[in-house]
């Protein structure tokens, strides 16, 4: 993953695009952050929950690494046990009632978010990934051995995801041809 880091170096900065958010009282799109904002330096404390800057080939060489449970290619990268554990419901039954009106169908493992039950055609058990709030969307299926990814550049207006998104994840399933 040479792309994804807590900051984008000078010499990649004319590769990042402008955020945008959508202006609350206008309802436009207006720029949250420039190109040379945010990510064009390194922060002050590096934060693994938020913060990373990266690109669609290194989202997916991190699914499909996961999906190779911890292997991607020939390459070792984390045990079997390790991905067993960051893909696997963690929270109590007081973690869940605490964060039902937002986790949904969804529990929380080391680091992804894991499907527990099914919410329509494209929120299925097993699945895992990470939804951030700046406009982005990945999953990984284990059953399907399928990656999906949407980046936006547009952040998210409420802690639920947009409708791109489901209609994104939605498409990739209907494209499934047994």
């Amino acid at each position: 993953m040479v792309d994804t880091g807590f900051a984008v170096p000078a010499d990649r900065l004319h590769r990042l695009p402008p955020q945008y958010f959508t202006d609350p009282h206008s309802g436009e799109l207006a720029v949250f952050d420039e190109s040379n904002g945010q990510w064009s330096r390194p922060p002050a404390f590096q934060s693994g929950a938020a913060g990373l800057v990266s690109t669609a080939d290194d989202f997916l060489a991190f699914g499909q690494m996961l999906l190779g449970g911890g292997r991607l290619g020939t390459q070792r990268i984390l045990s079997r046990v390790s991905v067993e554990a960051m893909t696997a419901d963690q929270l109590t039954p007081q973690q869940r009632l605490a964060g039902a009106p937002y986790l949904g169908n969804r529990g929380w493992g080391f680091g992804v978010a894991v499907q527990t039950r099914r919410d329509g055609p494209s929120g299925v058990p097993g699945q895992f990934g990470w939804d951030g709030g700046l406009g982005t969307g990945w999953t990984s299926d284990p059953r399907e051995d399928m990656v999906t990814i949407l980046l936006t550049q547009t952040a998210w207006s409420s802690p639920s995801p947009p409708p791109v998104l489901l209609d994104f994840r939605t498409s990739a399933y209907q494209a499934i041809d047994d």
